[in-house]
């Protein structure tokens, strides 16, 4: 089957509708929190607005960092992302009371594709247990030959739909919309790192293992394709959950 390509152009729109869709939400939170400081003089509501900006703030925040190195030109001015850096923004986005998340990688450099493709399985990672449970991220062997292991365990686990259709670039629908576009962005960043991307299921538990391709890929200038033949992007927006 032919692997089917975004306009440079529809890909970053598309992108960037799920990042300030992700956003959106702690944003509106924090404007709801000013409004009932500006407007309430009941001190328990006080406190409740100051929380809720507390928090929605440190949640937007988090969101920011993860998307600047997971979909943006973060670490542009290299090739190279730490993966300490890499653990503190997984773990600022998606550890909390739902959705716990060990990390076990070495630190050190990586290549910056190799530690893209890192992140963006974690957000696949995270939509294979909607109900929360642990996600135990392990990563082993050098920058250039690196084996990304992640397990995702937890009630009702399942391989997220239309997750590998998406990750190789062949859609059912023949169509990427804001929420698939993340999965589908994933396989671009695969691909561009020369490592294939494997899903096993057992149980309540989903494992992704991602390794070096067999076959070396020719070199990638970067992430904006060429497009013989493109994918029109659907206008409908993403659903309610958060980069998942």
């Amino acid at each position: 089957m032919t692997t089917l390509t975004l306009d440079a152009l529809d890909l970053s729109a598309l992108l960037c509708s799920r990042v300030c869709h992700d956003v959106i939400s702690p944003v509106g939170a924090i404007v709801n929190g000013l409004e009932v400081l500006e407007d309430d003089a009941d001190e328990s509501m006080r406190e409740f607005a100051l929380d809720l900006i507390r928090k929605s703030a440190r949640q937007a925040s988090a969101r920011l960092q993860f998307a600047r190195i997971a979909f943006g030109a973060a670490g542009s001015a290299g090739a190279s992302i730490d993966l300490a850096d890499a653990e503190k923004v997984s773990k600022g986005m998606f550890s909390d009371e739902k959705t716990q998340l060990a990390w076990k990688a070495p630190q050190a450099l990586y290549p910056k594709n190799k530690v893209k493709l890192l992140l963006n399985l974690v957000v696949i990672a995270t939509s294979a247990i909607p109900r929360g449970g642990l996600i135990d991220v392990t990563v082993s062997g050098d920058g250039e030959a690196p084996t990304l292991l992640l397990k995702a365990k937890g009630s009702h686990a399942r391989i997220p739909p239309h997750v590998r259709e998406l990750m190789a670039g062949t859609p059912e629908s023949g169509t990427v919309d804001a929420h698939g576009v993340l999965a589908f962005y994933a396989g671009l960043v695969a691909r561009a790192a020369a490592m294939d991307v494997h899903f096993t299921i057992e149980g309540d538990e989903v494992t992704i293992l991602s390794e070096p391709t067999a076959k070396a890929a020719e070199p990638a200038a970067d992430l904006a394709p060429a497009s013989p033949e493109e994918v029109r992007p659907s206008d409908s927006e993403p659903s309610d959950t958060a980069l998942a």
